[in-house]
C-alpha cells in the first residue's frame, strides 16, 4: 500500500512538517509495510518557503531585516533547487504576530523590510520570485517595499514620504528611474488567495484594517491614503489599479506588486502545484492521499490547499482523507469535488489552547483510528 501525506499546517499549531513526520510515524508503527511518501504543503501562507525547499531540495537562508515599526527583526528567505527561483513569505518581514498587540497601527507600520527580503534574493543571482503575502501587519500599498528597492515615492517637496500608510497621504509623484535595475529581469509571482479590490467597503482597509488595529475612523483614512496612492500610480505610471482582483491584499501590497515589479497575483495552490510538479507526483500512484489543514470549513473551497489535492485526485480516482483541527460549516460540497472524508483531531469538547496544546498526541490518536478503518476497508 501506498499513501502520499500531503497537508498544509495547521497555523499555530502543527507545521506541515511535524503533520507528515506523525502520520508517517503512526502509519509505520500500525503497518511497517506501507511506503508513505510525505510531501509538507502550503497555499502560499504560513510554510510557504519550508514547503518549497523541502520538495525541490533548495535551502533557507536567515537575514536581519527592518520590521514592520522600524525595529530589527530576524527573517527568512529559501532558494529553491533550480537556484535560481526564490521563495517569500512577507509575514516574516512585515507579518503582523512582529507586532505586539498594543502597538498596532496599520498607519505607521512599513512593508520596508519585504523589500530588503528581495534584495537579498537579487544578491543570490535570483530571476525568479514567488511570494507569500498573507499576515501582514500593514496598510502601506507596499510603499516601504518599494522605496528599500530604490522607487523613490516624493511628497510636493520631492521629499521620500513616511513610512505607513500615513506617508501615502502626502505622496504626489513617483520615481522609477532609480530602482534597483536587477529587478527588469525578475519574474514574480505572489500567491494571493482573496480578490479583494485596493479601496472601498471591500477593499484593504475596510476588511483588513480592523485586524491590523484600526479602528472605524482609522479605516477611512487607511482608505483615503490607498486612494491617493492609486491615483498617483494612474497619474505616473499610466496603471489602473484600483480595481484590480487581489490589489487589496496584504494591505494594498498586492497593487503595489503588480504595478511596479509586474507580479502575476495567482491562487497560492497553484504556485505550489507547478512548482513542485504536484501532478506528476500523483500520477506516481498511490491507494490514499491524506491531507490536512487547521480548519475545514466553506472557505476552504475558495482554492484552499485540501480541495486543490481533492480535485487532482479525483481525476486519477484516489480516495482523500482530510484530517483538520476543526471542523466549520459548509463543508459538504467537498465531497463532490473529491474529498471522502474529513476526521477532527479533537476527539471530545476542549478548548482551542488545549488543542493546540496537545496537538501532536491528538493528531496520531487520529491518524490510528483513520488507518484502523482503512485497514477493514481494505480487508
Amino acid at each position: 500500500m501506498r499513501i502520499l501525506v500531503a497537508p498544509d499546517s495547521f497555523k499555530g499549531s502543527l507545521t506541515a512538517v511535524e503533520f507528515c513526520k506523525i502520520t508517517k510515524s503512526t502509519i509505520n508503527r500500525l503497518n511497517p509495510e506501507v511506503e508513505v511518501i510525505a510531501l509538507p504543503m502550503a497555499d502560499g501562507g504560513e510554510g510557504t518557503v519550508e514547503s518549497l525547499v523541502i520538495n525541490t531540495g533548495g535551502r533557507m537562508e536567515k537575514v536581519w531585516v527592518t520590521g514592520p515599526l522600524g525595529e530589527t527583526v530576524e527573517a527568512f528567505y529559501g532558494i529553491l533547487g533550480d537556484g535560481k527561483t526564490a521563495v517569500i513569505e512577507m509575514a516574516s518581514a512585515s507579518g503582523l504576530p512582529l507586532v505586539p498587540q498594543d502597538k498596532q497601527n496599520p498607519m505607521k507600520t512599513t512593508t520596508y523590510g519585504t523589500g530588503e527580503l528581495i534584495l537579498k534574493v537579487l544578491d543570490e543571482g535570483c530571476t525568479h520570485l514567488i511570494m507569500g503575502i498573507g499576515g501582514s501587519a500593514t496598510n502601506d500599498g507596499g510603499a516601504g517595499l518599494l522605496q528599500a528597492l530604490g522607487f523613490k515615492l516624493l511628497d510636493r517637496k520631492g521629499r521620500q514620504i513616511p513610512w505607513g500608510a500615513e506617508g501615502l497621504l502626502d505622496l504626489q509623484s513617483i520615481k522609477t528611474e532609480l530602482a534597483d535595475p536587477r529587478l527588469q529581469n525578475l519574474v514574480v509571482e505572489v500567491a494571493c488567495d482573496v480578490d479583494n479590490p485596493l479601496t472601498g467597503p471591500t477593499g484593504a482597509a475596510a476588511v483588513y484594517g480592523p485586524q491590523k488595529g484600526a479602528d472605524a475612523a482609522m479605516v477611512k483614512i487607511l482608505d483615503a491614503a490607498l486612494e491617493n496612492f492609486a491615483a498617483c500610480i494612474y497619474k505616473d505610471l499610466e496603471l489602473e489599479v484600483s480595481e484590480l482582483k487581489g490589489a487589496g491584499a496584504a494591505g494594498g501590497l498586492g497593487a503595489g506588486l503588480s504595478a511596479f515589479l509586474k507580479a502575476e497575483l495567482k491562487m497560492g495552490f497553484e504556485i505550489i502545484r507547478e512548482t513542485i510538479g504536484l501532478d506528476k507526483r500523483i500520477d506516481e500512484g498511490f491507494d490514499l492521499v491524506i491531507t490536512g489543514e487547521g480548519q475545514m470549513n466553506e472557505q476552504t473551497l475558495r482554492g484552499k490547499l485540501p480541495i486543490g489535492i481533492a480535485k487532482l485526485c479525483k481525476r486519477v480516482g484516489i480516495p482523500v482523507i482530510a484530517i483538520v483541527g476543526s471542523i466549520g460549516t459548509g463543508i459538504e460540497q467537498l465531497y463532490e469535488e473529491g474529498l471522502t472524508s474529513v476526521f477532527s483531531i479533537t476527539d471530545g469538547p476542549m478548548d482551542l489552547t488545549d488543542a493546540i496544546a496537545n496537538s501532536e498526541s491528538l493528531l496520531a490518536d487520529t491518524v490510528e483510528r483513520v488507518m484502523r478503518l482503512v485497514q477493514v476497508y481494505r480487508d
